[in-house]
């Protein structure tokens, strides 16, 4: 059982009353608070895309694979596996010349039909085509690789309407000569990621293969994604990274990890207590790209195509807030949860996972340690991940990652259908199964396509200041995430609330990512800003810088939809908790409960609140999350009521 007060995900006393969802919260926030309503009156059954887990024994990855596409959003792609019988649900065109055969006891394996946006193309063959045709097919390459934000996605012997044909081995290798020559002309490389055999009423085998295209990056505009790690304290979050990020194993004492302390007293403990940024890179051939080798981060960032930064959090109770900070203030794309397996579920790590499913941030599960466990433990902690991602709160389907094919069907699955949560059982010290994870950050797709990139950066600059630093010779340099619009190199900017509300003028003089000179950020980039010598004193943690035209409106008094997941008594006016609102983290006072007196464990009501401090700069729909001891609660901002319109 969970420990008194933390987040837990079992339908115990914190579960709202059978049939109650929140009116305004998208579904999946309800779905950690109790039961699901159903599609009649009230009867309990799962959401819509969520995917309900099999009635026995562990899926594996081809097992959830074969399940039926969600019926929301873009369908997935799917694995190249001969077992993928099951046609998705919807129209499709007939393909005559496979149907008209005697289909004996094999049915077709299926794809899901092939999605006009994202990165996924389907091509039956690509054989000699003509020179009008090449350039068709550069044009659409190009298309893809925008889609997917440099990395595309190309299947080869499969229909437009996801029917697996394969072609012989004279055939595929042409289509992947002729693959080869499209990417060469947009100046991208080509991986060849898998490649099956389809084995259905055919007189001779036929082959289907499965490639990463991935565009060679020009302007540093690398693919950047942003994974946070959680899990209990002395689980191996640290010394993982190290591995990851250093090329070499641990030596089981914890020597991988002591590149990735910040403070002497982290070194001796052992125990992480502030945030960390380490890289991991891949060239575009899909090769790791990491400090071995003597390299520099400026020589990491220069060779690779995509980089993963890892963002690590702190795992002992005492440093909560600081992980909270971490996972609301850098927008994380995906979490990494890090179980030991000799311990298991224990700690902190029952209450991370709530965070992020609270915070609705996607994550898959390492289960490290296993050198030092039998088998028998390892199963153990499996089946105790299962029944935990499997209660209504979570309502994930577990899928055990035993090959690097299963990884890649994991990295494709788990970007696109929210209830898949891979779980990868590896050792930092003798190695097993490292490969995989590798082969899974190397496929993972990002979250957002290139059309919400492009609104995004059409929007007014604004930047979360999250550290603040003095450089010698430099000055004054802010680190955070660019939440939208576009900032240069020279940019005047604004930069506040101070303690009185109002926006102080300053200049970007220079930007670095991942330590390295970078002219433009775009939305959605993590970046350290040189300020010159604007004086360190009036910046804080919690503050934006905006442009000029923008005229941020800032607040001391909002409302917020909330839903308390635990409280030891009553919550009521007067209370006062700590609030995370992205970046800013403050104490707030209960100022009023709309229509109610009081609030009990799993109530949901409208709340208003009052900094005590100072205004801050609140979004209307920006997520909410706020603690105090035991207490703890989840929920958005629905009405900022504006102190003051400020200016330069």
């Amino acid at each position: 059982a969970a420990s008194r007060g933390g987040w837990d995900l079992s339908s115990r006393g914190g579960g709202a009353r059978a049939g109650a969802r929140p009116v305004v919260m998208e579904p999946r926030l309800s779905e950690l608070f109790g039961g699901f309503p159903g599609p009649g009156a009230g009867g309990p059954g799962p959401p819509a895309g969520c995917g309900r887990p099999p009635a026995r024994g562990r899926p594996s990855a081809r097992g959830a694979a074969s399940a039926p596409p969600p019926t929301a959003g873009p369908p997935p792609p799917g694995p190249l596996h001969k077992h993928n019988k099951n046609p998705p649900a919807g129209p499709r065109a007939p393909h005559k010349k496979v149907r008209s055969r005697p289909r004996g006891r094999n049915n077709p394996p299926f794809l899901p039909p092939e999605a006009e946006e994202g990165n996924i193309e389907y091509k039956l063959k690509l054989v000699n085509p003509s020179q009008y045709r090449f350039e068709h097919l550069v044009t659409q390459m190009k298309w893809r690789l925008q889609e997917g934000r440099g990395e595309a996605v190309y299947q080869i012997g499969v229909e437009d309407n996801g029917l697996l044909i394969g072609l012989s081995d004279d055939e595929l290798r042409a289509s992947l000569k002729t693959l080869r020559r499209m990417a060469e002309k947009v100046g991208a490389d080509i991986t060849i990621l898998r490649e099956r055999n389809v084995e259905y009423d055919m007189d001779s085998p036929r082959r289907i293969a499965e490639v990463l295209i991935r565009k060679v990056p020009d302007d540093q505009q690398f693919l950047d994604l942003r994974v946070a790690v959680l899990g209990n304290v002395d689980s191996g979050k640290s010394t993982l990274l190290g591995v990851l990020t250093q090329g070499e194993l641990d030596n089981g004492r914890g020597r991988a990890r002591l590149n990735l302390f910040r403070h002497l007293h982290e070194i001796q403990s052992g125990r992480t207590s502030s945030i960390s940024f380490e890289i991991l890179g891949f060239n575009s051939k899909g090769e790791v790209v990491n400090y071995s080798d003597s390299r520099t981060a400026e020589v990491i960032c220069e060779s690779a195509s995509k980089m993963i930064t890892f963002i690590d959090l702190a795992g002992h109770h005492k440093y909560l807030k600081t992980t909270i900070f971490g996972l609301t203030s850098y927008c994380p794309d995906f979490a990494m949860l890090v179980v030991s397996a000799n311990t298991g579920i224990a700690g902190t790590t029952r209450e991370h996972l709530g965070l992020a499913m609270a915070l609705k941030v996607p994550f898959f599960i390492v289960i490290s340690k296993v050198d030092l466990c039998t088998k028998a433990t390892i199963d153990r902690t499996v089946k105790q991940l299962e029944m935990v991602l499997k209660q209504p709160g979570c309502n994930k389907v577990p899928l055990l990652v035993s090959s690097s094919d299963d990884a890649v069907t994991a990295a494709q699955q788990f970007a696109h259908s929210p209830s898949i949560t891979p779980i990868f059982p590896l050792s930092s010290v003798s190695g097993i199964n490292l490969e995989m994870l590798k082969v899974f950050l190397n496929v993972l797709p990002p979250l957002t396509n290139s059309k919400e990139q492009e609104e995004l950066m059409q929007q007014l600059t604004e930047f979360q200041v999250d550290e603040i630093y003095s450089v010698p010779d430099v000055g004054t340099v802010v680190g955070g995430t660019l939440y939208s619009g576009i900032c240069r190199e020279g940019e005047e900017l604004v930069v506040g609330p101070t303690d009185n509300g109002i926006f102080l003028p300053l200049k970007v003089c220079s930007i670095q990512r991942n330590r390295s000179a970078c002219r433009v950020l775009r939305a959605g980039q993590a970046a350290t800003l040189a300020l010159g010598n604007f004086d360190r004193a009036l910046l804080r943690k919690g503050m934006v810088m905006v442009s000029l035209e923008m005229h941020p409106t800032v607040s001391s008094l909002f409302e917020s939809e909330i839903v308390l997941l635990f409280h030891a008594k009553t919550f009521r006016k007067g209370f006062q908790v700590t609030v995370h609102v992205g970046n800013v983290r403050q104490t707030a006072i209960v100022e009023l409960i709309h229509g109610k007196e009081d609030l009990r464990t799993g109530e949901k009501a409208v709340v208003r609140f009052r900094f005590i401090k100072h205004p801050e700069y609140l979004k209307v729909g920006a997520k909410l999350l706020f603690r105090e001891g035991v207490t703890k609660g989840i929920g958005h901002v629905t009405k900022v009521i504006a102190d003051v319109k400020c200016s330069a």
